[in-house]
């Protein structure tokens, strides 16, 4: 049996904690501040603390000295509500220290309590994809399932809207699949043919339309027949190509450029953009009667930032794919995992992607140990906004203060969200924000 020193301001978090501790045979004292924590250190002994990293008057990381100096050091785990956090903290705290992050599973307090390590992922560990093509087990990720399940049964046109790099690709051949149509899955890119030559790649050309025209061409309508369509950057295509895509979808009949005879075409539509909904109603890049025909059944695709538990699946998805590529046998450890799961990816899944394939050629292919490049941020990426920097001579007191501005920009100053995200109380956010002064932000 252990003696714990549980420290955390949140009740109902700590009622469900003690009930917990209890149960797997554990002895368990509470205290919602670092004062009564001190308190409870200077008149009894623990086995372990585990430890709110924001209390009501100040960072749980200050009693790590304290601890450190008693008779008999306690294990200590840090708890957080806030994932990035555990990153940024590791810097600071060092490896000796273990990291729940709300919310907590009773399985994870008997591992933190019991000092098992965490059973190492098989080799072969099995990734669920969905359809056979998404990966992913966050609440968003499901949710965008259950609309390509729903939409699949229909022959509804969908636009699928998110920022470059999310997967919109892949999510229109999940479409395409789940439907089980008999026709081919084909796409193309709208931004990617000169004004002169989009007609003739979606609508085709006869023989000698225009200089090159050597022979007949399909266009990508009449090679989706019976199938599904994919027109990628659909905000791209030039306005006054527009109209003839209109009358393709109104009326389900391809003239071909230089051509008189109209041939009936039938398939589902899915177009893409990475701009959302008002860009395209103020930029007037997309013609309102278009919109509405592609639009029927629009999916916003959440950005990776919105879904980081599945950062560990598809970093260890995408090694997988290299190891049996190149025959290399490369294995993520648990800190690499935190340390991707702390980045915003501003390019998505396809920028982690790339990160992890480079990193696995600048490994040495002898090893399974992967080299992570010195820095994660590409060239390209915007500078992030959610997550503080963590630079050598920082304070507990900045990381902690940054972190809580970031969240409460995020949420345009909403305390009960931020509070929600960062795994405090209301009451501990306001008392943070009192002990840095900045009044503006309690209103």
């Amino acid at each position: 049996m252990l003696t714990v020193l549980l420290v955390d301001d949140d009740a109902e978090f700590t009622e469900v904690a003690c009930t917990i501790i209890e149960f797997l045979g554990h002895e368990v004292l509470t205290a919602g501040t670092l004062e009564e924590a001190r308190s409870w250190l200077e008149k009894e002994t623990f086995d372990h603390v585990l430890l709110d990293f924001m209390l009501p008057d100040g960072s749980g990381a200050h009693l790590f000295d304290e601890l450190d100096a008693l008779p008999k050091r306690p294990r200590i785990t840090l708890i957080t509500g806030h994932p990035s956090v555990k990153g940024v903290i590791k810097g600071l705290c060092g490896p000796n220290i273990d990291y729940l992050v709300k919310p907590i599973q009773r399985e994870e307090i008997e591992a933190v309590l019991s000092q098992k390590p965490k059973a190492p992922s098989p080799a072969t560990e099995v990734i669920e994809k969905y359809f056979d093509l998404l990966i992913g087990e966050s609440p968003v990720m499901k949710e965008l399932y259950k609309l390509i399940s729903r939409v699949s049964k229909t022959s509804a046109n969908v636009m699928l809207l998110g920022e470059s790099g999310v997967g919109k690709e892949v999510v229109a051949a999940a479409i395409h699949r789940a439907s089980e149509s008999e026709g081919p899955y084909i796409a193309t890119n709208c931004g990617a043919f000169s004004k002169e030559l989009i007609g003739s790649e979606l609508f085709g050309h006869e023989k000698g339309a225009f200089t090159g025209a050597v022979g007949r061409k399909e266009g990508v309508f009449e090679q989706a027949q019976g199938g599904t369509l994919f027109l990628d950057e659909i905000t791209e295509m030039p306005i006054d190509m527009q109209p003839n895509l209109l009358r393709v979808l109104e009326n389900k009949v391809v003239i071909r450029v230089g051509g008189t005879k109209t041939i009936p075409v039938s398939c589902r539509v899915v177009s893409a953009t990475n701009r959302t909904m008002e860009e395209i109603a103020q930029s007037k890049v997309l013609r309102e009667d278009i919109y509405f025909r592609l639009a029927v059944f629009p999916i916003t695709i959440p950005p990776l930032r919105e879904r980081k538990e599945d950062i560990p699946l598809l970093a260890k998805t995408f090694i997988a794919e290299f190891n049996k590529d190149n025959g290399s046998n490369f294995k993520w450890n648990d800190c690499q995992l935190e340390t991707l799961q702390a980045y915003d990816w501003p390019g998505n899944v396809r920028e982690l992607r790339h990160f992890v394939h480079r990193a696995a050629i600048m490994s040495d292919p002898e090893q399974s140990d992967i080299e992570l490049p010195k820095t994660i941020e590409s060239p390209f990426a915007q500078k992030q906004s959610t997550t503080p920097a963590l630079q050598a001579g920082r304070t507990i007191e900045d990381v902690e203060k940054e972190l809580i501005y970031a969240t409460l920009e995020k949420v345009n100053g909403n305390k009960t969200m931020a509070a929600e995200m960062l795994g405090i109380s209301t009451k501990t956010l306001y008392n943070r924000l009192h002990a840095y002064g900045d009044l503006s932000k309690d209103d």
